[in-house]
């Protein structure tokens, strides 16, 4: 056999063994592909410690609660709606999670007025005495009219 003849059998044999024309595609000698490690993203990593250290306070899921307001200093409510209520009584905890919404004390009124505490009535009041005197004032009625409320 000639030389030429050798090497093409030899070419033969290396690509019906290792599958193609590359000899390094593996095996003894060959470098070992490190595993590819899937990193989190900083927020599901804060979620799972966040999890994690509920769980050690004991928190429980509070059932039922369609709205959860907020009454900031500044007149301004931040409002939940259908949160997830969690308590952790041992510790004096509420958590409240979900989608929230800042909106002004006035957007919120006719609903939220058996929520309203001392100093919430008291804000109130300085509203509606300040949109009275900036506003139109209020029509009286005269003597022999009657007020249809009713």
């Amino acid at each position: 056999m000639s030389d030429e003849a050798i090497a093409d059998a030899r070419k033969k044999m290396i690509a019906k063994r290792f599958g193609g024309n590359s000899t390094s595609t593996g095996g003894k000698g060959s470098i070992r592909r490190k595993k590819k490690v899937a990193t989190r993203s900083s927020s599901a990593q804060s979620d799972a410690k966040l999890g994690t250290t509920l769980k050690k306070l004991g928190a429980t899921n509070i059932p039922g609660i369609e709205e959860v307001n907020f009454f900031k200093e500044d007149g301004k409510v931040i409002h939940f709606k259908n949160p997830k209520v969690q308590a952790a009584i041992a510790a004096n905890t509420y958590i409240i999670s979900g989608p929230s919404e800042t909106k002004p004390l006035q957007e919120l009124l006719p609903n939220i007025v058996s929520q309203l505490g001392v100093d919430n009535l008291a804000q109130l009041q300085q509203m509606t005495g300040a949109a009275g005197m900036g506003g139109a004032q209020p029509s009286t009625i005269a003597e022999g009219e009657e007020d249809d409320d009713d």
